[in-house]
């Protein structure tokens, strides 16, 4: 895994999210995130993904996590998230948020495996493949998170 602070990824992080999402993130709307202080993206060697975050205050934010639909169900969105956490921690954030579809039941079964517990809705927030429009759970996340052998626990 890799860290990166910087725009020179955006058109590899663009490209990944395209395979992702109906609503693709362009590279100059990635690389324009990447400027902005405190805002990182962790990535696997194979690059099969990443996770987009921005810390500032105490609080770290998951703007986006992308996990190419052939490496879903081997454990790259959760190390991503792991990840994710822990820069957030060496950068001073000592909690995570993030929005998640309330119809991503495998992304919210991921989060709630991670110890992120709801804690708001927002109506109508996302927009579905078909136009409908779908409402997101808040989600937090105490951190750092502690490993305990092969289990996570809440530091």
């Amino acid at each position: 895994m890799r860290v990166l602070a910087n725009t020179t990824q955006a058109c590899l992080l663009s490209s990944i999210h395209a395979e992702c999402f109906s609503e693709v993130w362009s590279e100059a709307w990635i690389a324009s995130l990447l400027s902005q202080p405190g805002t990182f993206a962790c990535m696997p060697d194979e690059d099969t993904g990443f996770i987009l975050v921005r810390a500032a205050a105490g609080e770290a934010e998951v703007l986006t996590l992308a996990v190419k639909p052939a490496a879903r169900r081997r454990g790259v969105g959760l190390a991503l998230v792991i990840m994710g956490a822990e820069e957030a921690f060496r950068r001073g954030a000592t909690e995570m948020f993030l929005e998640v579809s309330c119809m991503n039941l495998p992304a919210i079964a991921l989060y709630k495996r991670l110890g992120f517990t709801a804690i708001g809705r927002r109506p109508g927030y996302y927009t579905a493949p078909d136009g409908r429009r779908e409402d997101a759970l808040v989600l937090r996340l105490e951190i750092p998170l502690i490993r305990v052998g092969k289990r996570l626990q809440l530091g």
